[in-house]
């Protein structure tokens, strides 16, 4: 991975702009990113000149394209895999806890770590062909958490995660912009218009009562999780999750046996 892939933000008046910064790799999350994306959001809850946060990835082609995967060849056992769920959650927590409204502007893919991503965002701006999922049933052979499933199954439905998860689809912002996951469509040249004119909106109206609401619905969809170590102990040890990263790697078609 690029050494200088990161997470950065820059505060113009009371917006915060958060850009995930590893193109050639169409942004994909190394853990550094991981741990710079949660250090921005915690300073950012204590920053009570910040308005609205918008996050958006940089080179034009993906938002986050996942996770990077070569960090799944070092995982011995089913425990490493409850170990990393946990710890993803860990640091996505500070974004869905943000008190200020955010916005993610996609422009390409928000697969996997992005579609996690995206979806704790407030609002999702996007270009007509930008793509959303999570194809872990066709690429490695892994899980996401249960916090994970079910924030993804609050904002989008039983019926559309299952395609994502069980079917491995890629689903288009036009699709999604109907259901209303998508909050608004636009084209690339037009997409950071949008965002501040959303911002300023969202900016205009009582703080307080932003915070008290996204959080609430944040515990409301997190009551009483079920313990689901066990489901991703067993993803995570198997033989499949292996051969699924190693054919990742090697950018052949992995061969699942179930086992």
């Amino acid at each position: 991975m690029n050494a200088n892939a990161r997470v950065y933000v820059e505060i113009k008046g009371k917006f915060a702009h958060l850009f995930f910064d590893q193109p050639a790799a169409r942004n994909a999350m190394t853990q550094e990113m991981y741990e710079q994306l949660r250090s921005i959001c915690l300073e950012l809850n204590q920053n009570s000149q910040v308005r609205a946060v918008i996050l958006r990835g940089i080179g034009g082609k993906s938002f986050v394209s996942g996770s990077d995967i070569a960090q799944f060849t070092a995982f011995k056992d089913g425990e490493d895999g409850v170990r990393y769920e946990k710890l993803i959650d860990h640091y996505l927590g500070p974004l869905q806890q943000l008190c200020m409204p955010s916005i993610a502007v996609i422009d390409g893919l928000a697969v996997g770590g992005g579609l996690a991503i995206a979806s704790l965002c407030d609002f999702r701006i996007a270009t007509p062909t930008a793509k959303f999922g999570v194809p872990i049933a066709r690429t490695l052979g892994n899980t996401l958490s249960p916090s994970n499933i079910a924030w993804l199954v609050a904002h989008l439905g039983v019926a559309i995660v299952k395609r994502m998860l069980l079917l491995a689809e890629l689903i288009p912002a036009s699709e999604l912009h109907t259901q209303g996951f998508v909050y608004k469509i636009g084209e690339q040249e037009q997409l950071e218009q949008m965002a501040l004119d959303l911002a300023e909106q969202l900016s205009a109206l009582a703080p307080v009562t932003q915070k008290a609401s996204k959080q609430i619905m944040a515990r409301v969809i997190h009551h009483s999780l079920p313990d689901c170590s066990d489901l991703i102990r067993e993803v995570y040890g198997s033989s499949d999750f292996k051969d699924g990263v190693r054919s990742f790697l090697a950018g052949e078609p992995a061969q699942w046996k179930g086992k």
